[in-house]
């Protein structure tokens, strides 16, 4: 089977080396996505990251709902989905990573989840040209998400575009429709996802060379929306009236259009977590260039990990031009939400003792 003319393909060489299987039936036919689906998905361990929908045959379905594959495609056994899966052969990253400064920090410019500096840093990105778009998740009026292309920093000023929606998008889908399109590319996404990302870079050299900033959030599950959207609203709560979304001391909280809020503990939240959270141990996206989250600093602020130096140029560059406005960040805070992590998400999971 010949390669579809759009797919970025890793080099041949590499790909004779991957792993796939064969159908049991017809021995001539090879399925890589079956690895993918016994070791990955039906094992439970499947992150809802999107990176294996990179498969040249579109095989792989990403929607509100589990991981599912369509055969009829043709799988070409070409090990592309496995190869990329941070999930396949997994060891689980935690704790909080190298990092080359830790602060405290809140944009001066715009208004999002906390102090905005995930929306800080990609306008400051694009406004030195060090990206070309940024992919943000925004959210319709169902408090749905969907990727939007962000090329200029008023287009932050939606409220829309900025702040937390807890429930998986489709970035990488998105990611792999435009990396042939964008030079430099800002890329945000859930630990998950940027590990994901890194496995991509190692694998696509087209992916190393055209994403040069990858934010992360820090995390501890998300949702599929139309669980999250069906259980708030069976306790009361229609996210159609929602203007913002946030996970604070242990309470999900949502802030409606008049200013009240419903508050529900996230361990109430339990019945809804996707499977493959409860395995991630990895809270404050240690893989990524940049860090960003609540926990660790004061209401308002963002505490900011800066990991790698493209992240360190943007963010000098913003504390010199006078965006952002800075403090201390509590790191034992985010210590010991990274360690509450691998507590309440082991791996392998315990096996749950049966009542006799």
């Amino acid at each position: 089977m010949a390669l579809p003319k759009e797919w970025v393909s890793i080099e041949v060489k590499e790909l004779e080396d991957l792993p796939c299987l064969r159908y049991a039936e017809k021995p001539d036919r090879r399925s890589s996505w079956r690895l993918l689906k016994e070791r990955v998905v039906e094992a439970g361990i499947c992150s809802h990251c999107g990176t294996c929908t990179i498969c040249p045959v579109d095989l792989i379905i990403l929607e509100d709902r589990p991981l599912d594959f369509d055969p009829k495609k043709g799988c070409m056994g070409c090990g592309v989905c496995v190869a990329v899966c941070p999930r396949y052969n997994y060891s689980p990253l935690s704790g909080i990573g190298d990092y080359i400064e830790a602060v405290a920090g809140k944009s001066k410019r715009f208004v999002g989840q906390d102090g905005a500096m995930v929306s800080e840093f990609m306008a400051t990105a694009l406004e030195m040209k060090e990206i070309d778009v940024a992919l943000f998740v925004a959210r319709d009026e169902m408090f749905r998400p969907y990727v939007v292309h962000v090329r200029s920093a008023e287009e932050l000023y939606d409220t829309r575009i900025t702040g937390t929606k807890y429930s998986f998008a489709p970035v990488m889908p998105e990611l792999h429709r435009i990396i042939k399109r964008f030079d430099k590319i800002g890329f945000i996404g859930t630990p998950c996802m940027i590990s994901g990302l890194r496995k991509l870079q190692k694998k696509v050299p087209l992916y190393e060379k055209r994403v040069r900033l990858a934010v992360g959030l820090f995390c501890t599950e998300n949702f599929y929306w139309h669980q999250l959207y069906d259980f708030l609203k069976s306790r009361g709560a229609d996210l159609k009236n929602a203007v913002k979304t946030d996970i604070t001391k242990g309470n999900f909280i949502v802030t409606f259009k008049d200013g009240s809020e419903f508050v529900i503990p996230v361990k109430e939240m339990e019945p809804i977590v996707p499977e493959g959270c409860h395995v991630c141990q990895d809270f404050s996206a240690v893989e990524a260039d940049v860090s960003v989250g609540s926990v660790g600093s004061d209401p308002g602020f963002s505490t900011v990990l800066i990991r790698k130096e493209n992240a360190k140029k943007i963010f000098d560059y913003m504390v010199e031009k006078g965006y952002v406005e800075t403090g201390k960040a509590k790191i034992k805070v985010v210590q010991r939400l990274c360690d509450y992590k691998v507590k309440i998400h082991p791996y392998p999971p315990k096996e749950e003792k049966s009542q006799e």
